[in-house]
């Protein structure tokens, strides 16, 4: 048999599977084959979306049950030897394996990341392939782990028996930690994206350490109850019985998992400070859930417990690390062992993109003065300055802009789904209450149907808080908006949220990146796939702060006095966000704050409010926002695959399928549903890919697919057929007037009407001879199409 004429998948199974199983590999519990490891990133267009390609790895192998430490790219014999190299050491870098191999079924060309060889890259023949024992050696001189080590790595991950393993990065995360407390690391810090699964991630550290006995005695901490509550019931069911959720009472030391609010084991009289019933070695290993509150501060109440239970190994959790000259994470627990970014979690399809609709009105930007003498609504004297966007809902309440305000959320709403969940977040409780009333007079239908179609979700409210879970169930329609200023911003598990108001003055990263956080989850059962950020006071300009997807610095200065940003931009460590008694997180005006002057908010409610300016912004292929023009960002996805237009032209009329053309600029980040959408605006009927590509790239006067369609008909293309391929060509015709080529393309067009009227698709394709005719005649349908 001629090697070159086999297919990459039988140069697998005929060579590379024998080599690797005749090197002593288990093929069942140690090689995984055709392995998907990424979810194809989410392009957004329009109102549509579709998936990249998933990044598949040939194959993967492990010593040890999801501990891998080798890949394999395979290339079918036409391909050299090394030709699969480059895109395996990608794959290697995401999946965190030492070494790399490609083949083509000659041999193998071994690539070593760790260093140890005598070169990096060798040629190996087919027999020469390396045991699992000698990889695993190299391996474990990489990583410097001893006998004693390597026995502690090796213990095994919880397994339901229903196929759920973690994901790449969650494997990188958890085999990171373990690796690290198995040679004596005891502050360990892991940064990962909301929405990525790190109490998933956290539950498989536990039990790992936990069923090895490494770890006997543990305690994961958050900062809020509902926290608390999920992930007892869900990520740490598997515990059981030995675990238990800490009260403010005595405790039971018979436990072996506990779970804690940072508020419910610590207090400021002795008798509160519950964690002193325990020894102070107690505990092994202490997890830390969104570290980069409280405990990342040195004074913080927070800290108390981990400098009692200082013996025991912390490992923090965090999306955002703190680092400011007041509070550093990584300061206490060092540098992240792991990172996994909302950018990396996109471009992979575990997250959702986002676009970004911004909204500017004239008061903020143009600044407002009031006449000299003028009285609020509340009969307070105003004091004359001008008043611009940082005044806005802190220092100046316009009742117009916050009508103006919920009227674009219910505009949005009614365009879009009415019942898509959406979270407003507001600059305090009192704006919170206001946004409420304006869009409950603006959908008196739907509050009709029910009352909590909006509600206001803040720490001073209990019936509000109530329905915090409601909001985050995917199966409760209701609420369908919550109007909130702190209290959701971290932590609130909302799968289906698909709009994020941000009316909220946004100084801090930190915070910026949490409140993002809240519409990064994918829900495909409930179609959500993406989100809109609806920005009125400028807070998505963080997006272009470096520092939005980038490393933290570390700027901790002990002992400064100096705050980085405003007092009420500042998490406040130590408050029980759950605890509507405690103080409230946020500044003066908030609802609680009553250390310190209080603030004048003046309230106008005679002074008018209009947009100056509108625009939609995407998520683009290099993690940025489109900022510059739809055509002008078309222009360069086009040039960058075509350097001409007759470049372009050849490519299109050689293409046997031109929706591959389409898919390939798709992918690049051409829009195409808002593109036509933007370009129809001057059309009498809509344009097709081709007349969309050569119009805004190429400066080329349109037709559209009407008028396409009807120079075919006028050349009388069809006389050459008859009967019922006749008809077929001439409904065909018709079908890519209606909705486009890519759909003509698709044979199974074929079983619906009008074509199920003329015949079966096996009759239809006959009328033509046989498939391949078919194919051709659609061919040269296309052909004429764009002859001209």
């Amino acid at each position: 048999m001629d090697k070159k004429s086999l297919t990459e998948r039988d140069i697998c199974s005929k060579y590379i599977a024998p080599a690797i199983q005749q090197a002593g590999w288990d093929m069942q519990r140690q090689v995984r084959e055709e392995v998907s490891f990424t979810a194809g990133r989410i392009m957004v267009r329009g109102k549509l979306h579709s998936r990249g390609e998933r990044k598949r790895a040939d194959y993967i192998l492990s010593y040890q049950k999801n501990l891998p430490v080798a890949v394999i790219e395979a290339k079918d014999n036409k391909h050299s030897v090394g030709s699969g190299m480059q895109q395996a050491l990608g794959y290697a870098e995401s999946l965190d394996v030492p070494f790399v191999f490609s083949s083509n079924g000659d041999g193998f060309l071994f690539h070593d990341r760790t260093g140890t060889g005598s070169q990096v890259e060798t040629v190996l023949t087919l027999d020469q392939f390396p045991s699992p024992q000698e990889l695993w050696h190299r391996y474990c001189i990489w990583k410097g782990l001893d006998q004693q080590a390597q026995e502690k790595v090796a213990a095994p991950y919880y397994d339901d028996g229903s196929g759920r393993s973690p994901r790449y990065y969650q494997t990188n995360a958890i085999n990171r930690t373990v690796e690290a407390i198995a040679q004596a690391q005891n502050r360990i810090l892991l940064v990962m994206a909301t929405g990525t699964g790190k109490t998933y991630t956290a539950f498989q550290i536990i039990w790992r350490l936990w069923k090895s006995r490494q770890k006997k005695r543990i305690l994961f901490l958050a900062d809020r109850n509902i926290l608390v509550d999920q992930t007892k019931n869900n990520d740490f069911k598997p515990f059981g019985k030995a675990m238990t959720k800490i009260a403010k009472r005595q405790i039971d030391t018979s436990y072996e998992i506990y779970l804690s609010l940072y508020q419910a084991v610590t207090g400021n009289e002795e008798e509160m400070n519950v964690y002193k019933q325990f020894s102070r070695d107690f505990f092994d290993l202490i997890v830390i859930d969104e570290c980069h509150r409280g405990s990342a501060a040195e004074d913080s109440a927070w800290r108390e417990i981990l400098a009692y239970f200082s013996s025991a190994t912390h490992v923090g959790l965090t999306a955002t690390p703190k680092e400011t000259k007041e509070v550093s994470s990584i300061t206490y627990f060092g540098e992240p062992v792991y990172s996994y970014t909302l950018k990396q979690g996109i471009e992979d399809g575990f997250l959702a993109p986002y676009k970004v609709v911004r909204i500017d009105f004239d008061r903020d930007l143009q600044g407002w003065r009031p006449p000299k003498g003028m009285k609020d609504k509340n009969g307070e004297l105003i004091e004359d300055r001008i008043y611009d966007l940082k005044d806005m809902d802190r220092a100046l309440v316009m009742e117009a802009r916050t009508q103006l305000v919920a009227e674009k959320i219910t505009a949005f709403l009614k365009a879009n789904d009415p019942y898509q969940k959406t979270i407003v977040f507001c600059d305090d409780i009192n704006h919170a209450e206001r946004m409420r009333q304006a869009l409950v007079n603006l959908n008196p239908q739907r509050v009709a149907e029910s009352r909590k179609y909006v509600m206001r979700i803040t720490g001073d409210d209990q019936e509000g808080k109530a329905e915090l879970d409601n909001f985050i169930n995917p199966e409760s329609r209701y609420p369908v908006i919550a109007t909130t200023s702190k209290l959701m911003t971290t932590g609130v598990d909302a799968q289906t949220c698909k709009l994020v108001v941000l009316d909220q003055h946004i100084k801090s990263m930190t915070e910026f990146k949490q409140i993002i956080g809240r519409g990064t989850r994918i829900n495909e059962e409930y179609g959500k796939y993406w989100f809109t950020i609806m920005d009125f006071k400028k807070a998505t300009e963080l997006f272009a702060d470096p520092a939005f997807d980038g490393e933290p610095v570390v700027i901790f200065e002990p002992g400064s006095g100096e705050s980085p940003v405003p007092p009420d931009e500042v998490d406040q460590p130590g408050t029980p966000l759950d605890d509507p008694t405690a103080p409230t997180t946020a500044g003066p005006g908030e609802g609680g704050g009553d250390d310190g002057p209080k603030r004048i908010k003046y309230v106008i409610d005679n002074v008018t409010v209009s947009v100056v300016a509108e625009r939609v912004q995407y998520y683009g292929p290099d993690g940025k926002l489109i900022t510059e023009s739809l055509r002008d960002y078309t222009r360069s996805c086009v040039t960058k695959q075509f350097a001409s237009l007759d470049d372009f032209l050849k490519r299109w009329s050689n293409a046997e399928q031109k929706k591959a053309i389409i898919d390939e600029l798709a992918a690049q980040g051409v829009m195409w549903e808002a593109l036509a959408e933007e370009v129809g605006k001057k059309q009498t009927a809509p344009l097709d890919p081709f007349d969309l590509v050569c119009h805004i790239a190429f400066d080329q006067p349109p037709l559209t697919r009407k008028e396409r369609a009807e120079q075919v008909k006028k050349r009388d293309y069809f006389s050459k057929y008859a009967g019922a391929a006749r008809q077929v060509l001439e409904a065909l015709l018709d079908k890519y007037a209606d909705t486009g080529v890519e759909h003509i393309e698709d044979i199974k067009i074929l079983q619906l009407d009008p074509f199920s009227q003329i015949g079966s698709p096996i009759e239809l394709i006959k009328a033509f001879g046989n498939r391949a005719a078919y194919e051709q005649a659609v061919q040269d349908l296309e052909a004429q199409l764009y002859s001209a």
